[in-house]
């Protein structure tokens, strides 16, 4: 089977199944805003553990610079578990990006479509002004948390470096090459940081207007 076709049809089958999700939710009175609120606070609870994560990657990384003796391979075996923990923290930081954006689609549609049911001209009109400023806000912290995402990645990149390099060089003159790579690594999480506080804080933001909405 060709792989657009492959794509397409698993794309179909995932839509599909997203549909019948909210529809059973919906039948146990569990609507969409509903959803999206507790996806945006998984979100949220996602972010605060990658700050901890790359905290602790950066704490590993300041204690390997003041090596001054002991076993390597324990050394390496420590940098490459926090490489992996805070790649397996990213991974999740995108996987409830991409669940808030899944529900949004689904819920934003579905208030449009039902714009067209109202007989009221003067609530219809206070119903669009309303999906209106909720998609702007929605867009503003969709905008935030992909912002912090992107930030993700070269502390990512910084520690796989730094493992990769210790793995095959595995002494103490390789250590002390790495030494260089801390103020970088510094730098970039404290920006990672940054932007997902800002990111949380948009998020508190936008739950707040939906449950006015």
């Amino acid at each position: 089977m060709p792989y657009l076709l492959v794509a397409m049809l698993s794309l179909t089958l995932l839509s599909g199944c997203q549909s019948a999700y909210y529809s059973a939710m919906e039948t146990v009175g569990v609507h969409k805003r509903e959803i999206m609120v507790d996806r945006v606070e998984e979100a949220t609870e996602a972010q605060q553990d990658a700050q901890q994560q790359f905290t602790s990657a950066l704490d590993a990384l300041k204690a390997l610079n003041q090596f001054d003796g002991g076993e390597l391979e324990a050394a390496y075996n420590t940098i490459n578990d926090q490489y992996e923990a805070s790649s397996d923290a990213a991974e999740k930081v995108s996987s409830r990006i991409a669940a808030i954006e899944d529900v949004a689609d689904a819920l934003f549609d579905e208030w449009q479509d039902e714009l067209s049911l109202y007989t009221s001209s003067n609530l219809k009109r206070e119903s669009e002004k309303k999906l209106s400023s909720t998609k702007a806000s929605y867009r503003q912290m969709l905008g935030a948390m992909h912002r912090a995402e992107q930030k993700m990645a070269p502390v990512l990149n910084t520690l796989r470096d730094n493992t990769l390099y210790l793995k095959h060089n595995l002494n103490a003159a390789a250590i002390g090459s790495l030494q260089g790579e801390f103020d970088s690594l510094q730098r970039d999480i404290q920006r990672a940081i940054s932007d997902m506080q800002a990111a949380i804080a948009e998020s508190e933001r936008f739950i707040a207007q939906l449950k006015k909405a």
